[in-house]
């Protein structure tokens, strides 16, 4: 498969992207520029500047949005009226940097540090009451985020294990049980954001890779999306049907960029379809 160029090459770090029918389709951030993205129906991007460092972005189950900046999260009905929800106290040197909701609409969300220096991020679980709880410490690049259909499980990437883990998930416990669940060899990237599909396979993007892979649900690679640009970020199902696969690029930090690097891709009318978003309980 390979993946249709669909904007112009508009972020200088895209990633996080999310469909939403609640606010008229695709919203994805360029991160460390700290602005919300939004594709119109006409191709078109709009754009929204809210800090120095936007990490993640989801609906709230009420309406409106979550944000995680680069040490708070903060929720609102709207993008210029947000509050803040909790205060995560990280030190200078990290920033929050991916994650999701979970089934239970608390915000899962990981930091790294910005020289990645390995082990000093961590994952956490941010409530809509404020409570703020680690889930997982000694993190290096905390990255892709994603549960299975059923919620019973959960994906994750460390970018620097060069591993997708899996943990097992429950209301009274959230993530425990974290193992090994598919190796991404080093000669096909780095993996970055993911998305998981109805039939339990998980896509992943590949920094450095030039394509996102699709693992299978027993862990093994089966397919490859190719792309024109070298730092492929993350990616996420939508459109009607949740069948077009959406996929950020990055130009950040590249001496060389390829003219498309930093623009939005989408591979239409997949095999197989996403599940919807999870939202924020707030």
């Amino acid at each position: 498969m390979r993946a249709e160029q669909i904007t112009a090459a508009v972020a200088e770090h895209g990633e996080g992207p999310v469909w939403s029918s609640d606010w008229g389709g695709l919203r994805w951030v360029d991160m460390l520029a700290g602005d919300v993205l939004h594709l119109e129906g006409d191709a078109r991007v709009t754009r929204v500047h809210l800090a120095d460092v936007v990490a993640v972005i989801r609906p709230r189950s009420t309406g409106g949005i979550v944000v995680a900046t680069r040490d708070e999260v903060r929720a609102g009905f709207d993008l210029a009226e947000l509050h803040t929800v909790a205060r995560l106290g990280l030190s200078a040197n990290l920033r929050l940097n991916d994650g999701c909701c979970d089934p239970d609409g608390r915000l899962l969300c990981g930091s790294m540090a910005y020289d990645e220096t390995p082990g000093a991020g961590a994952l956490y679980a941010v409530s809509s009451d404020g409570t703020v709880r680690v889930v997982a410490e000694g993190v290096g690049i905390s990255n892709g985020l994603g549960f299975d259909r059923a919620g019973k499980h959960a994906f994750y990437v460390d970018t620097v294990t060069q591993r997708i883990d899996v943990f097992d998930y429950s209301q009274d416990e959230g993530l425990t049980a974290r193992r090994p669940w598919a190796f991404v060899d080093r000669s096909y990237g780095r993996p970055d954001g993911l998305a998981v599909d109805a039939e339990g396979g998980v896509w992943v993007a590949l920094f450095g890779g030039s394509a996102v892979a699709r693992f299978a649900p027993d862990g093994t690679l089966v397919d490859l999306v190719r792309l024109p640009v070298r730092q492929v970020t993350s990616c996420a199902f939508g459109g009607p049907g949740l069948r077009t696969l959406f996929v950020t690029t990055s130009r950040h930090g590249l001496a060389d960029p390829e003219p498309a690097a930093g623009a939005l891709f989408a591979v239409p009318d997949c095999d197989v379809a996403g599940i919807p978003t999870l939202t924020f309980a707030a």
